[in-house]
């Protein structure tokens, strides 16, 4: 019996049909990007808000006074009697009368005691010029609430986190793609709650669930892409990451020509329900079919492959083998029972977690020059296009190890650079930092591909949904992390990075080289590895210098 690559490529690694499927699922890394970055957009500051003071809507009723008129009436006096206040957080202690002046409704005050007026706290009589223009303005996230906009990206970050949990395992056990129909399904209706929620509560609840089931997607789609493919392809797992930055990319566009949050939430949203149209053109996993002894659908699927790619498989292939292992529900147990999947699944996990921390600790230190929202968000995203297209020319060439492991270094040196920099020389320090930014990106990008390339089949799903949640829990760290140490001293953060990403980039050099080799199907092909490297290293070099560094 045949193996499954040599099946594969008899019918094509990278034909017509898998570059078909390629495009389509790619489209994912959009909308998920979208998703993960949307509380940029969603949760923007209002520019004119302000506190408004009992009685004040009935006499602007009935006074006819525009918000301008009113806001001068409400606030303009609070300044002239407290300097430091803008009539935001605080209003005057007062009540108007609507039986009073129009033009003046202090008046009765005494046009002298304005200094003297009680002040008190608002809490939750605030008016914005624009109220639905983001969730602040909506569910007034202001003043001592503010902490509550960044409660909803962490909550969010924990539906990643759960959905690498739940529908990792899930992709494992039932399928790739009915997890992946899933999931999208989920997003867009979650999406749309999210867009028409009638309190933060529910907004809340239901932007968990749409982390969940966006992890779902994105997780799903990738593993999707790089069982389809021969080992020689496998750098789509990078390619499809630039899917991811066009999101980003695209995501100020469309916050730009769309006013309200509620439209920006359906514009990244609705999107997800034309991917339940993948189910009559992209099939289930081969590879996955095969772990779950359902030989017969898959080699149907090899066949149909084989044609779109204007390829002939035999006629005498009835089946397909892979290995003799027996078929379990994954578990964390089967990541760490064998040496080898230890130290693969410890260090993986470890550079999950680096990644994402000194990522988004180096972004918001960052704060991209310029005061355009839009333009900084958008040069953001340029930033990271070099990084992949700096993997794609390089990996296939010097293997997966040593990028991971100097991009990692460059990294955590352009952090520790940065850190002693004088303060009079700022275009150098965004140079280095935004060097730092570029590396740790690659790290981030690779670790994708490496993940997926030295777990089995039977746990390739479950195990790099479990590592990439360490990413999330980074995310959750990171502006804590960041704002805490900068109290103590503005550059400590940049010297945590520093040792982290040193570390990580030492550690990796421990993992076995993937390049030129088949995916894994069972642990003990995972075992295999490092004695491949090793102890037949040089021969195998010898027959195909492509294959290892």
């Amino acid at each position: 019996m045949p193996s499954f690559d040599e099946v594969l490529k008899e019918a094509g690694e990278f034909g017509r049909f898998q570059k078909r499927v390629f495009f389509l699922l790619s489209q994912t890394g959009i909308t998920f990007s979208s998703l993960f970055a949307s509380v940029v957009f969603l949760g923007r500051a209002p520019e004119n808000f302000w506190c408004r003071i009992p009685g004040a809507a009935e006499l602007s009723e009935r006074c006819g006074w525009t918000l301008e008129e009113e806001r001068n009436f409400t606030v303009l006096p609070l300044h002239l009697g407290n300097k430091s206040s803008n009539g935001e957080c605080e209003r005057l202690d007062v009540a108007w009368d609507t039986s009073i002046s129009c033009a003046s409704p202090l008046a009765h005050y005494g046009n002298h005691s304005t200094g003297n007026l009680p002040l008190a706290t608002c809490h939750d009589n605030w008016v914005y010029e624009q109220p639905h223009s983001s969730v602040v303005s909506e569910y007034n996230l202001v003043c001592g609430h503010a902490w509550m906009l960044d409660l909803s990206q962490a909550i969010l970050n924990l539906g990643f986190l759960t959905g690498a949990f739940i529908l990792g395992y899930a992709a494992d056990r039932y399928g790739r793609m009915p997890t992946y129909l899933l999931s999208c399904l989920g997003v867009g209706i979650c999406g749309i709650i999210v867009a028409f929620a009638p309190n933060f509560t529910v907004f809340l609840i239901f932007r968990f669930l749409q982390g969940v089931f966006g992890k779902g997607t994105w997780m799903t789609c990738y593993v999707i892409v790089t069982e389809i493919v021969g080992s020689d392809q496998r750098i789509v797992g990078i390619v499809i990451q630039i899917f991811f930055t066009l999101g980003i990319i695209i995501l100020p566009g469309i916050a730009y020509l769309i006013p309200t949050w509620q439209g920006i939430q359906l514009a990244i949203s609705l999107p997800n329900f034309l991917f339940l149209l993948y189910y009559w053109v992209v099939p289930e996993s081969p590879r996955w079919l095969l772990t779950r002894n359902k030989g017969e659908k898959a080699l149907k699927i090899m066949r149909n492959i084989a044609k779109h790619n204007g390829k002939f498989l035999s006629p005498h292939y009835s089946e397909i083998t892979i290995s003799n292992e027996e078929v379990s529900n994954p578990s964390f147990i089967d990541l760490v029972r064998t040496p080898q999947m230890r130290r693969c699944t410890l260090i993986l996990m470890y550079a999950w977690f680096t990644s994402a921390l000194i990522y988004q600790g180096l972004v918001m230190r960052l704060g991209i020059v310029g005061g355009n929202l839009y333009l900084d968000f958008f040069i953001s995203g340029a930033v990271e296009l070099p990084a992949a297209f700096l993997i794609i020319v390089t990996i296939d060439r010097v293997g997966r190890r040593l990028p991971f492991a100097i991009s990692n270094i460059v990294a955590g040196i352009a952090c520790l650079i940065t850190a002693f920099l004088p303060e009079d020389i700022p275009w150098l320090k965004t140079t280095v930092a935004t060097l730092g930014r570029l590396s740790i990106t690659i790290a981030f990008e690779v670790v994708y591909l490496v993940n997926s390339e030295l777990y089995p089949t039977t746990l390739r799903n479950f195990g790099v949904s479990l590592c990439s949640s360490l990413c999330d829990l980074g995310g959750i760290i990171a502006p804590f992390l960041l704002f805490r140490l900068a109290a103590i001293w503005l550059e400590l953060p940049l010297i945590i990075f520093t040792i982290l990403a040193v570390v990580c980039g030492l550690l990796v050099l421990l993992l076995p080289e993937t390049k030129g080799i088949s995916l894994p199907e069972t642990v003990e092909d995972v075992e295999q590895l490092s004695s491949r490297f090793g102890k037949h290293g040089k021969k195998r070099k010898h027959q195909d210098t492509s294959s290892y560094i």
